[in-house]
Parts: C-alpha cells; sequence; structure tokens
C-alpha cells in the first residue's frame, strides 16, 4: 500500500487508539479503494485524485459490487477520514472529499415487547419481598406508563411526583430541558405511593437526600446501576430479546399506538422536539401487527 496510507493507519493507532479490528477494516477498505482507483486510473497518485473519480467509487460500490448503504456509507467513510488526515498533514492542496456525500442509512425499528413480555417483566420484582425488589417494581411500572427515558427516570426527585393531584402526574425535564408533566393511572400509583411512604425511609441515609429513586446506599441510582437491574429481570422473566431500558420506552409508545393514543399525544409524552421522530413507531406497530397476525395464522407447510 502507499506510504500515505501507512502513515494514516499508524495515525490511527498511536494518536486516536483504534483497535486492531479498527485498524483491520480501514486497511481494507482503503486497499479496496486504491485498486479501485489503479484499475480506473493506472498511475494516478494519490495527490492527484480528483472528486469524480471517487463519486465514481461510491457509484462503483452501490451499482458495481452491490454493497448495502450501511457498508458503502463505512467505506465512504474510511476514504473521508483518510483525505482528511491528508489534508490537515498538508501532505494534498484540497481535500476531493469534503463535499462527498455518504448514502443515508436508514434507521433501524426499535423492537418492542409483546403485552405478555411486559407482563412477565414486570411480575419479577413481585416474586421477592426485599425493599430493593419494590423499588424496582415502582421504577419499572412508572416507565412502561409514561415512557421515561432513563436519565429521566434516575434525575427524578420526589417532588416530582404530585401525589395530591388529579391525576396523579409526574414532572420531568428531558432533552433541551424541555419539561412535561405526564399523567399516572392507578397502577403504577400504588406502586409509588407503597415505594414513596413504606420503602424509601428504610433506604435513604441522609434525610436531605432529594433523588426518588435510590440504592442501597442511600444515594441516587444511576443509568448504568438500573440497566443492570432491568438485565437481571429480563434474565429471570426469560425474555429471548435484548432488553435494554430504552426498549420500555419503544414498548410505551407502540402500545399507546396500537392502542389509539393520537400521534401528536404520544410526541409529546415521549418529549419528542419533531413528530418525525415519533413516525417510526407507526411503522413498528404495523410490523408487529403483522408479526402477530403470523402467529394467529400459521401457514401450512
Amino acid at each position: 500500500m502507499d506510504e500515505r496510507t501507512g502513515q494514516f493507519l499508524n495515525f490511527l493507532a498511536v494518536e486516536k487508539n483504534a483497535s486492531n479490528n479498527t485498524i483491520a477494516a480501514y486497511r481494507n477498505d482503503l486497499s479496496q479503494f486504491l485498486g479501485f482507483v489503479a484499475e480506473q486510473a493506472p498511475g494516478r497518485a494519490i495527490e492527484a485524485i480528483k472528486h469524480e473519480l471517487i463519486v465514481g467509487y461510491v457509484e462503483h460500490l452501490r451499482n458495481g459490487a452491490h454493497y448495502k448503504d450501511a457498508t458503502v456509507a463505512r467505506k465512504v467513510a474510511a476514504v473521508k477520514s483518510f483525505y482528511g488526515f491528508l489534508a490537515a498533514e498538508g501532505m494534498v492542496d484540497g481535500d476531493p472529499t469534503e463535499q462527498l456525500k455518504s448514502p443515508q442509512v436508514g434507521k433501524t425499528l426499535p423492537r418492542a415487547l409483546s403485552v405478555q413480555e411486559v407482563d412477565e417483566l414486570l411480575e419479577q420484582p413481585s416474586r421477592r419481598n426485599t425493599p430493593e425488589s419494590r423499588r424496582d417494581k415502582a421504577m419499572l411500572e412508572l416507565l412502561y406508563a409514561t415512557g421515561l427515558r432513563v436519565t429521566e427516570l434516575v434525575s427524578l426527585d420526589v417532588a416530582d411526583i404530585a401525589l395530591e393531584s388529579d391525576p396523579v402526574t409526574v414532572r420531568c425535564v428531558g432533552k433541551g430541558e424541555r419539561e412535561r408533566v405526564l399523567p399516572l393511572h392507578q397502577r403504577p400509583v400504588d406502586e409509588l405511593r407503597q415505594y414513596i411512604f413504606h420503602v424509601r425511609p428504610r433506604l435513604v441515609r441522609n434525610r436531605r437526600e432529594t433523588a426518588l429513586f435510590v440504592n442501597r446506599r442511600g444515594e441516587r441510582l444511576t443509568r448504568q446501576g438500573f440497566w443492570l437491574i432491568l438485565k437481571n429481570y429480563a434474565k429471570e422473566a426469560k425474555l429471548d430479546k435484548a432488553i435494554t431500558p430504552h426498549t420500555l420506552r419503544h414498548t410505551y409508545a407502540t402500545h399507546m399506538l396500537s392502542g389509539g393514543m393520537p400521534l401528536r399525544n404520544v410526541q409529546d409524552a415521549l418529549g419528542h422536539a419533531s413528530i418525525s421522530t415519533t413516525q417510526i413507531y407507526t411503522h413498528l406497530t404495523g410490523d408487529q401487527k403483522r408479526r402477530e397476525y403470523d402467529k394467529a395464522h400459521p401457514r401450512a407447510s
């Protein structure tokens, strides 16, 4: 490979502390790019490669090699990073990839739990009789009832739960410091009352602690702490899906839309700045309904 390519890979290893797998991927992608250049423009030096030739390479990846958009995007990113390095080091007069656009990679639809899977997950903490399990029950019920982000959940203070209002509400501050107040139905309210009045006092050691959900040390629970809690309950529930804290948020949105909640209301509940972000769930609900239909009406073999 060209000496400049070697310098770039060394830069990734030394300056960027890139992993061996990352460096190997860059090496392979750049080798493919240089092979295309050698075939299309024999003898052309790296610094003499023009924008048009690189555009031709991208078209070759798409239409000639028939790579998927995600793979094309990765290979284009490797070339762009390479020329960005050369330009920064003064090895080329200009960056021919500066105006090069990477393929738009479609968003992967989030996975949602079925109603039965949610019931099984929410049942797990009830099978234990500890302060922590009662706390966990309240957290899981609240997440499924509101679609809160996990960061919003662990950032809640006791004062954010308006137990005396009708209906009971939870106040949270999301991305962009946008505040929203969400009504709660009876099931999470019952769990929160039990937790706040009877369980939390057994966990908190400092009376000045404001956090709603606390760990065994009586301090605010962290995102990582909640993730481990959820992971253990998902394992006990024998859920075969990769469950993350965001899974319950996805599930909330999917179930609300399936139940007839208007898209705009779901947007407000989730705290999305743009309704286009919420619209991804309309596709998800359709996919889920088709899967449920297929299960109920298996095709004859």
